[in-house]
């Protein structure tokens, strides 16, 4: 069974992307702040992060645990996805450069984002 992590600080979205995610064979963890992200991706080694750009309340917002766990070898290989409301494209590129493998805009449709997990899953 494949394990998604999802990192977002506001509970409806968490509780959101497990509806839409739950009918697929996935293990999925939250966490809602980026210091939560960090412990629970280097504890459990998700397959696949979904993580939130902007997470007030930790001292690392999404593009900072990104960044962490793209550095460190333990954890350079989880695929991470941004999902956020930040859809311009400079903050796209900030996204990809500092490791995500994909950005995705919020508000988003269950469905295509459904698709690409199915996608980077497979």
């Amino acid at each position: 069974m494949k394990t998604i992590l999802i990192v977002d600080d506001q509970p409806e979205v968490r509780e959101l992307v497990c509806v839409t995610l739950e009918i697929g064979p996935y293990e999925m963890l939250t966490a809602s702040n980026g210091d939560e992200a960090l412990a629970m991706a280097r504890k459990h080694h998700p397959d696949l992060i979904l993580l939130d750009v902007q997470m007030p309340g930790g001292s690392l917002d999404g593009i900072g645990v990104c960044k962490a766990l793209k550095r460190a070898p333990e954890t350079s290989d989880i695929t991470i996805i941004m999902l956020t409301a930040k859809g311009q494209d400079w903050d796209r590129q900030v996204g990809i450069e500092a490791g995500a493998d994909d950005y995705f805009v919020k508000p988003f449709s269950p469905l295509n984002l459904m698709n690409k997990v199915e996608e980077v899953l497979a």
